[in-house]
């Protein structure tokens, strides 16, 4: 009987948690995976409801929460409230979505016999790979150890790369910055930390043991910044990632080669 009481006593301290006025990242069950790469919406937006979380609200719509975050501005510890409308797309983006433009059926117009070109004409060239964004920043590798995952365009985990090394190996600051996040509000990253460079550039230590910065500690390239660990990962290792303009590309473009 007694269980029974603190059973439903827990139950509702719940309901009344989750009808809170504010709500931040947290940690959450659920069926549905944490997508590390995002599939924006151009175009849309979505209005938070009361109990609503930026994490279930970014991985309701197929973004991950750290980009979420970061196209609403919306800093540590990652707050957000009910009427508060969050946008599903970069900022600066003005391309439509196909849900949101109805496309325009053209006349039936009576069929005629297909034309091919000659056989001497070329194909037309396919366009060449987008060259990565230059970069001011003195680029140093964030930990010693094994390269064990690389960066590759459109795949969902693999955002960045991951070093392998031992549980402490220190962790050190990519380049001279800020650090604007240091904890484990975001799922999937384990115990994270993220260095501005400047208005363009980030990089993201996540699946540390330990961190050893703060929110606002200006650090130096080169800096140990954290423990390297397992945190929400199933090894000893790093993951990294560089943002440019809150876009992960791939971080072998700009370390040094070694």
């Amino acid at each position: 009987m007694i269980r029974g009481m603190r059973i439903l006593v827990l139950m509702a301290a719940a309901i009344l948690l989750a009808a809170c006025g504010s709500s931040r990242v947290t940690r959450e069950s659920g069926a549905r995976p944490t997508p590390r790469v995002s599939a924006p919406k151009y175009g849309a937006s979505t209005i938070v409801k009361r109990g609503d979380t930026l994490y279930r609200i970014a991985i309701n719509n197929g973004i991950s929460p750290l980009d979420l975050a970061m196209w609403n501005d919306v800093r540590p510890p990652y707050v957000i409230h009910p009427g508060q409308r969050l946008r599903l797309y970069p900022g600066g983006a003005h391309r439509a979505s196909a849900s949101t433009t109805p496309s325009r059926v053209p006349p039936r117009t009576p069929s005629r016999p297909v034309s091919h070109p000659p056989a001497n004409v070329p194909a037309r060239p396919t366009p060449p790979i987008a060259a990565p964004a230059t970069s001011n920043i003195g680029w140093r590798w964030p930990a010693d150890g094994e390269l064990v995952g690389r960066y590759v365009n459109g795949e969902p985990t693999k955002q960045g790369i991951d070093i392998a090394g031992n549980g402490g190996a220190p962790v050190r600051a990519a380049g001279d910055g800020v650090v604007v996040y240091s904890g484990a509000g975001l799922v999937g990253y384990g115990e994270l930390i993220i260095v501005k460079h400047n208005e363009e550039w980030l990089s993201a230590y996540g699946h540390n043991r330990s961190r050893m910065v703060n929110e606002g500690q200006l650090v130096k390239a080169g800096q140990q910044i954290a423990e390297m660990g397992r945190t929400g990962a199933a090894r000893d290792m790093l993951h990294f990632e560089i943002r440019y303009n809150g876009k992960p590309v791939d971080p072998l473009q700009y370390l040094p080669k070694r």
